[in-house]
């Protein structure tokens, strides 16, 4: 199958993204639009000049300029049109459904209020809904290099919006700050009633992704790549089904792996793990859900049906109901179907 082919047979394949930061989808046009708007003056002089600053050598280089990109959002309607933006570009990629993480400690940590973060997103999404019929549900993520008791007061802030609020997750930076650090808060978060995820195993060791099943008690691992490094962990998984949402454009970017061809979602099927293909930042890494397929579909010369079953995956791991996940995956089989016909 040449490129051409593997880009148009993931074109049209229904899929879900469940690893996505909505403050990562910020592209640097719309980001000198709310800037204009809000009356704040960015540091470079044009679109070409931020983009060019795009050039990472780890994590923490990234969340750098990650976090200053934010500034300039500070009304409800700067959240939605951010929010907007992104769910009119997945739906030309065919993502019938998607779970975002949301920041809301970079935003208030600004004087932004939670309220206008969290309502402009909701009200997109209900747009996504009924507009583009994209499903979706949202993950407030804790910054995890930010003290436990911000995370509490958070939570609490987090609470009278329960009904929009799915799960809570952990992200930012990883080295340094293990799940173990969070483990009281995400307890408290489980006895109000959300799910929860959480950040393991991208650049922190194996130890990261056994503390967030162990001490997290999450339903889902965010990346998971050093998983690998330890077999009992992968046994431990691929036994609890436990998907890992895995973005292959945002490793290539922070050099957790030097090469596509070494990204270890190959090996990650072969041995029964649940992996998944997501974006993470997609602005900031070079591409959205479909350039993440295709990126290592044909560095792992991956054959059709290895990408079926990624999307197959993507609605199997998501937070859907069983009959809703039934539809969707029965869409990615007639698809196929189609393709083979």
């Amino acid at each position: 199958m040449d490129q051409d082919a593997i880009k148009n047979f993931i074109s049209g394949l229904p899929k879900a993204e469940l690893h996505l930061h909505i403050e990562g989808t910020f592209e640097p046009e719309l980001m000198f639009g709310i800037a204009e708007r809000n009356h704040i003056d960015l540091k470079y002089n044009s679109v070409d000049d931020l983009k060019s600053a795009y050039d990472f050598n780890n994590l923490q280089e990234f969340l750098d300029i990650y976090y200053s990109g934010t500034n300039v959002l500070i009304e409800e309607q700067d959240f939605y049109d951010l929010t907007w933006a992104y769910l009119q570009k997945i739906h030309s990629q065919n993502v019938l459904h998607t779970e975002i993480f949301f920041d809301p400690q970079t935003h208030t940590s600004r004087g932004v209020a939670f309220d206008k973060v969290i309502s402009g997103i909701h009200r997109a999404l209900g747009d996504g809904r009924s507009k583009l019929g994209i499903s979706s549900f949202l993950i407030l993520s804790f910054l995890r290099h930010l003290s436990e008791e911000s995370a509490f007061q958070t939570l609490e802030e987090a609470l009278p919006y329960k009904s929009w609020i799915t799960a809570i997750g952990l992200d930012s930076s990883e080295k340094g700050h293990p799940p173990n650090k969070f483990e009281r808060v995400f307890t408290k978060a489980q006895a109000e009633g959300f799910l929860t995820v959480a950040h393991a195993g991208e650049e922190g060791s194996p130890e990261y992704v056994w503390e967030a099943l162990k001490l997290l008690q999450v339903s889902r691992i965010d990346h998971g790549n050093r998983s690998l490094e330890d077999s009992l962990l992968i046994d431990e998984l691929v036994k609890r089904k436990m998907s890992l949402t895995v973005c292959p454009l945002s490793n290539l970017k922070l050099k957790v792996v030097r090469d596509m061809t070494q990204h270890p979602l190959a090996k990650m099927l072969d041995k029964g793990m649940m992996a998944t293909v997501n974006s993470d930042d997609p602005a900031y890494f070079g591409g959205y859900v479909n350039e993440n397929y295709e990126a290592v579909a044909v560095a792992l010369k991956l054959t059709k049906g290895q990408i079926v079953q990624l999307a197959k995956n993507s609605f199997t791991a998501s937070f859907l109901n069983e009959v809703e996940k039934k539809a969707m995956i029965e869409k990615v089989d007639l698809y196929y179907r189609d393709q083979k016909n």
